[in-house]
């Protein structure tokens, strides 16, 4: 009997090593991954630039307190900085913990303004934002708040796609509005340009923060750097996680000047958020999505397993129900059972997938994938597909 909290449904399976887009069992099977740990692995397995950082940076010093100066966090911090909408980050180790950030900056922001009421955010149906008390409340999945108490107040939530809907639920006392651009826990789901521009501005009118949740969805993995690229608009506050550590444990908030500005000292911290070992592994990171032409791969194998996932919706259109997603954040809702589906491909044709929420087999190849990686895994699910088929033909017949 395991020692660990019965908290997951675990596959007996055990991974030893990775490289590229593969991992491989303890027994030396290989295993194609469109998992990358549900988005992390941004990089694969076995980058050597940031293995070398990595090697570097344990030769040094690995932790020191926020109450110093941390090299490594600063350049880090510039950066993400220079590359996006934000003027200030506070760094965490989890997705989780950089929504809360988000969160209190919000509602920090409004106080110091000599609004304190203004603590409510509107949030969607379908989200995801993380396990702590705060960020369960945020999501509002019943499933996610059962057994936990009354969950915490300040969250209204509604479905996404309605904006005379949000507006609807604007009081005196909302301070912002918290949305994933592309649902992925939830269903894949991504929002449209014209919802997130409508959202960018009830915010504005009603002096609202606009707070994204970038956690599944950022650093590269739409084909842009961030997903609120592709709209035109900014947020002021964005969350990130995953795959800017590429596997070690980092997240960061990103805000505009006027909106970090109340964030002063005492209103937050985190003992091991942006230390230096994890932030050199993010710089390494951030070498290579920033490098020239990453990005542009990612938009470019994007667009190919979109294609791929649409043939496959036609050859086999009692299986496939819709397609989803955006770039290397994919998904198609099915009709058999998803989690059922999921292992058949592990244990089946040795794919690595992950379950969402509405049935949706959800694909999160590393960043690195190519189109002969994505031709095989669809190969892989067409092939569970007809195997799927003849089991039940074989089961209706019996």
């Amino acid at each position: 009997m395991s020692a660990l909290y019965g908290t997951y449904a675990r596959s007996a399976l055990a991974f030893e090593r990775g490289e590229g887009v593969r991992l491989f069992a303890q027994d030396g099977r290989p295993y194609l991954d469109f998992h990358s740990g549900i988005a992390v692995n941004s990089l694969g397995y076995g980058d050597k630039h940031v293995i070398g950082a990595l090697q570097a940076a344990a030769e040094k010093v690995w932790h020191t307190s926020n109450v110093f100066t941390i090299p490594e966090q600063e350049k880090l911090g510039q950066r993400l900085v220079d590359a996006t909408f934000a003027d200030s980050v506070f760094f965490t180790n989890s997705g989780a913990e950089a929504v809360e950030c988000a969160i209190k900056t919000a509602r920090h922001y409004q106080f110091a303004k000599g609004q304190p009421e203004k603590v409510e955010i509107i949030a969607f149906t379908g989200s995801f934002h993380g396990r702590t008390l705060g960020t369960i409340a945020a999501g509002g999945n019943p499933s996610y708040l059962e057994g936990f108490g009354p969950a915490l107040p300040g969250f209204k939530h509604l479905a996404p796609g309605d904006l005379a809907a949000v507006e609807a639920l604007i009081t005196p006392q909302t301070c912002g509005i918290l949305i994933e651009p592309v649902q992925g826990e939830g269903g894949v789901t991504a929002m449209s340009t014209e919802f997130l521009r409508g959202l960018r501005a009830l915010c504005d009118q009603h002096d609202m923060v606009l707070i994204f949740d970038e956690v599944q969805c950022g650093y590269g993995r739409t084909g842009k750097f961030f997903a609120y690229e592709w709209t035109g608009i900014v947020p002021d506050v964005m969350a990130v996680a995953k795959g800017i550590g590429g596997g070690f444990p980092l997240g960061a908030c990103l805000a505009k000047g006027e909106v970090a500005k109340s964030m002063v000292p005492g209103t937050h911290g985190s003992t091991y958020g942006g230390n230096p070992l994890a932030c050199a592994v993010g710089n390494a990171v951030l070498d290579r999505i920033l490098s020239p032409g990453f990005i542009d791969h990612v938009e470019k194998m994007g667009q190919r397993l979109a294609w791929h996932l649409q043939q496959l919706q036609q050859r086999f259109p009692t299986l496939v129900v819709e397609q989803r997603g955006k770039g290397l954040i994919a998904g198609i809702k099915i009709t058999p059972p998803v989690r059922d589906f999921v292992a058949r491909l592990r244990d089946n044709h040795q794919l690595l997938a992950v379950a969402a929420g509405d049935n949706v087999l959800r694909l999160l190849p590393p960043l690195v994938v190519t189109e002969a990686d994505i031709e095989e895994a669809v190969g892989k699910i067409a092939d569970a597909f007809a195997a799927y088929e003849k089991d039940a033909a074989a089961s209706a017949t019996a």
